[in-house]
């Protein structure tokens, strides 16, 4: 039985978890040991995208859409694979220059703004209280169901209970407790925080078990499968319908806008930002998160619509919110434990978010609004304070606080009027709002201050016209003509009609006139607009933060003195005064310095200086606090344009140099690799010249010796000196074989061989070669089978052709034992007409098939050891049959015999044409 207190043991229990994985990951980043310098840990940490809106939201829009719950997930997974050029360009630009916020970004980028920093966090907080409202909805209403365990009863309307009754005032108390805790325990100039990160890792592994668990237990238990799951929702019209996409060009405006709409979301919500960029401790990370991330998205998903018609199903007719069928699933077939854990996988899902979107609220609301306005007030002389770090984060807590009460507030207000996913993205079009300015900031110098402010103003009061007040308007807080008549009974003002633009779902409409507005408003102002200085130099940085060098770059565009004595002081004001020293000297040392006192005060030391108050209280503030201790001299607009110029040639330059450096890394690995030929030629020309040296001088010794013989020796008998004679006229004939073999191989390869080409007939040039080695095949004792099937003419030298087919008999013959068999075939095939000559000799090694091609390189007879032949025969075979535009190769097994073949084309003569390209390319020694 799941009593009150078990809930609430379960839930602090985990929550005491969450805090001790952070605790233990802050305490091992302290120590240099960071556990999340881990690209798995940082894919985890994304899923914080996916809130009790996945958790629960999910199923409820798959009850009532089907698929349609699919594009706020398919844009995640479109855009992800873009994150290596667009998300790795926003985090290079946040490490260096230490921006800790989507705010810091925007007013960074266009001249460290903080009017526009201001506007940008006025944006966010406005746009997220609705989604902080939907994790306060969501679990304060589980845990309401789950207290009436087993029966599933809806909780009842919070605007029914006073707010000290009500269940979500605890839980956003608490919940600001607990970020409290998490994420203002001290003052970090980075904003990072290691040990929060481990912690939603841990969250998102909970959130995705359980709901695994869950969509387990109705495929598998409560059903017998995913087949089965879908075919009973075929066969009851009620439910047929969310298999398919509705046919209406509604559905796909629809699909495509909220696809696009979850592209930009997975970039801007703050949470995201932070997590991705502010907590990013490796941009290689990205490179698993490309494909790890996706793959969290489809697992988390696989049991949505499943447990949406499970639910459907099993409480057909019963008033159960299908927002809760995640939980009331496992109530109703009284499973204790997975009820359990599925409130703490919501629970997680709830928290996770929450703890980090407020967090990176507060820092916005901190840098971006209060600081600022503090900093003016005169009156608190804040520049005589000796450590403002307690100031700031009290406003950070504070600030927290606050923002809970505001979704708690939005809870009470307009929670009730929706589903959990309307709400969520009604919070996506709100921050879909950063898109133009921040991207158009990243790769377009023209984007100005006066443009990002007009666009983003302009969208943010569309999306608040179409879509926040009437949130207003349905909780009836605003009269119900506003929706229906419009804004002072002009139709044309309709909030969800606006301008008479029909047929779009309330999302999709705000989205399009709201960026409309935006990214008209952006471009038009930023193309009439003259930028500032600083908005001129910023531009450049931002858009060629690859390219630039840095210290060139910011040394050339600050001019002025500063000194030590008055920028420590005030880092440590705000970092507290040991840590800011402590960052100094850290500072010194790169910079090969001994002491702090002989730091040169230069526009390097006052970039660090303000980069490191820029991490605790945002780039614009950090830039007004520097100029007041600097005495800095003004760049007028044109020297900045020379600078950037000059940069920009410098940069040209660079390239070019790199260019032709490449080129001539190119031309000496050419001329390597031309050397290194010429090295291989005159070995093979050595080796040519040793190999014909010795070919020659063999049957001339021979020849000389038994001359000799004949000559001192008149008497000898006539058997012997016939037996003499007949050895000189066989080494005599060997070698005119052999000279008439090189001259052959010359003429062939020089281009100046003769050829008579004519159409030819190749089965009567294989049985002529056939009937002219038959007494060499008797003598031998080799079995000679001819196969020989019709096969077109060719048009090709005959004589070539038969000296080829007898020098693979002869070898085939000469290798083979007594006693063998040697085939030869004749066939059509689709390049020609192909020979193959095949033996049962001892086979040719793998290694040695190449080698028999070339010149005077032979294979030694396995009985002899010895060579046999001149070593010419198969290289000039070859040249003749690649003259004709054919091929030569062999295949062979040692121990298995030998097959030769060769193809000729049809056309063989035309081949020819080829011959001189080919004949300058040698070749090498036969078999």
């Amino acid at each position: 039985m799941l009593q009150g207190w078990v809930i609430v043991v379960a839930s602090f229990a985990y929550l005491g978890v969450l805090f001790a994985i952070a605790y233990w990951g802050d305490k091992r980043a302290e120590a240099g040991r960071s556990i999340i310098a881990n690209p798995y840990i940082y894919a985890l940490s994304l899923a914080v995208y996916c809130t009790t809106w996945t958790f629960y939201g999910s199923v409820g829009r798959a009850a009532s859409s089907g698929i349609g719950f699919l594009p706020v997930y398919l844009g995640p997974t479109l855009m992800v694979p873009l994150w290596w050029y667009v998300m790795r360009k926003i985090i290079r630009i946040s490490k260096a220059y230490r921006i800790t916020s989507i705010a810091d970004f925007v007013a960074s980028r266009y001249g460290k703004s903080q009017l526009l920093g201001g506007l940008v966090t006025v944006i966010a907080v406005v746009g997220v209280i609705p989604y902080i409202s939907l994790q306060l909805k969501a679990i304060s209403g589980s845990f309401t169901i789950l207290r009436h365990y087993p029966d599933v009863v809806m909780p009842a309307k919070a605007l029914a209970l006073p707010f000290l009754q009500d269940t979500a005032f605890y839980i956003a108390l608490m919940l600001a407790a607990f970020t409290i805790l998490f994420g203002t325990r001290h003052l970090d100039a980075t904003e990072r925080h290691e040990g929060l990160v481990a912690a939603i890792a841990f969250e998102s592994v909970v959130k995705l078990a359980a709901f695994l668990a869950v969509g387990a237990f109705v495929t598998f238990a409560v059903y017998r499968g995913f087949g089965d799951v879908l075919g009973q929702a075929a066969k009851t019209p009620e439910l047929r319908g969310l298999l398919t996409v509705p046919a209406t060009s509604g559905s796909y405006v629809s699909w495509t806008f909220l696809t696009l709409l979850s592209m930009l979301s997975i970039l801007f919500l703050p949470r995201q930002f932070q997590i991705t960029v502010v907590e990013n401790v490796d941009e290689g990370h990205l490179g698993k998160a490309i494909w790890l991330f996706p793959l969290y998205l489809l697992l988390i998903n696989v049991f949505v619509l499943p447990i949406a018609i499970g639910g459907l199903a099993l409480f057909s007719g019963a008033r159960v919110d299908a927002d809760t069928f995640v939980l009331t699933l496992p109530m109703f077939r009284r499973e204790e434990a997975l009820t359990l854990f599925a409130f703490i996988g919501g629970l997680s899902a709830g928290t996770g978010m929450v703890i980090v979107e407020t967090i990176a609220l507060s820092t916005m609301v901190c840098n971006d609004l209060v600081m600022p306005v503090l900093l003016r007030m005169r009156s608190l002389r804040l520049n005589e304070w000796r450590d403002v770090s307690g100031l700031l984060l009290s406003i950070r807590r504070l600030a927290i606080g606050a923002i809970l009460l505001l979704g708690y507030a939005y809870f009470r207000v307009a929670g009730e009027a929706y589903a959990l996913v309307a709400i969520g993205l009604i919070s996506f079009a709100a921050v879909a709002q950063f898109a133009p300015a921040i991207l158009g900031g990243i790769y377009w110098r023209g984007g100005t201050r006066a443009g990002a402010f007009a666009g983003l103003s302009a969208g943010f009061a569309v999306w608040a016209y179409t879509l926040l007040l009437p949130s207003f308007a349905k909780s009836g807080w605003l009269p119900a003509s506003f929706l229906s008549e419009g804004l002072l009974g002009v139709a044309l003002l309709k909030p969800q009609q606006l301008f008479g633009l029909t047929g779009m779902d309330e999302i999709p409409h705000a989205l399009f006139w709201s960026m409309l507005a935006n990214v008209g408003l952006y471009v038009a102002v930023s193309v009439a607009s003259r930028p500032g200085v600083s908005e001129t130099s910023q531009a450049a940085l931002f858009v060629d933060v690859f390219e630039r060098t840095h210290a060139f770059d910011r040394s050339r565009l600050w001019r002025g003195s500063a000194s030590v004595q008055d920028l420590l002081p005030l880092t440590g004001r705000f970092l507290g005064p040991e840590r800011a020293r402590e960052a100094f000297l850290a500072y010194a040392r790169r910079r090969g310095v001994g002491s702090l006192e002989a730091l040169p005060a230069d526009a390097d030391l006052v970039h660090f200086a303000e980069t490191q108050l820029a991490g605790a209280i945002g780039g614009a503030s950090a830039r007004v606090l520097v100029a007041s201790v600097v005495q800095e001299e003004p760049l007028g607009l044109d020297e900045v344009m020379d600078i950037l110029d000059e940069a920009s040639q410098v940069r040209a330059y660079s390239r070019e140099l790199e260019q032709k450096s490449r080129a001539l890394e190119t031309a000496s690995a050419e001329l390597r690799a031309a050397n290194a030929q010429l090295q291989e030629l005159d070995r093979m020309k050595d080796e040519f010249m040793s190999s014909v040296t010795h070919e020659l001088r063999t049957p001339l010794t021979s020849i000389r010796a038994f001359s000799e013989i004949l000559r001192d020796d008149p008497k000898a008998p006539i058997a012997e000196r016939v037996r003499f004679l007949a050895i000189i006229v066989k080494e005599s004939e060997r070698l005119t074989r052999l000279i008439d073999q090189l001259l052959d191989m010359a003429k062939i390869e020089s281009g100046n061989a003769e050829w008579h080409a004519a159409e030819l007939d190749v089965r009567e040039a294989i049985q002529d070669s056939v009937e002219a080695t038959s007494q060499l095949f008797r003598d031998s004792g080799v079995e000679l089978a001819v196969a020989l099937q019709p096969a077109p003419r060719v048009r090709a030298d005959r004589d070539r052709l038969v000296q080829v087919i007898m020098n693979l008999l002869s070898n085939a013959v000469k290798f083979c034992p007594r006693g063998g068999r040697v085939e030869v075939r004749l066939a059509p095939a689709p390049e020609g007409v192909r020979v193959d000559v095949q033996d049962d000799g001892p086979g040719i090694s793998p290694a040695d098939q190449d080698i028999i091609f070339e010149k005077f390189r032979q294979v030694s007879d396995t009985l002899t050891g010895k060579p046999r032949g001149t070593g010419l025969g198969l290289p000039i075979s070859r040249r003749i049959v690649e003259h004709f535009g054919g091929r030569l190769w062999v295949e062979s097994e040692l121990g298995r015999g030998a097959t030769f073949s060769f193809v000729l084309p049809l056309d063989a003569a035309a081949q020819a044409a080829e011959e001189p390209r080919r004949a300058a390319q040698g070749t090498g020694a036969g078999r």
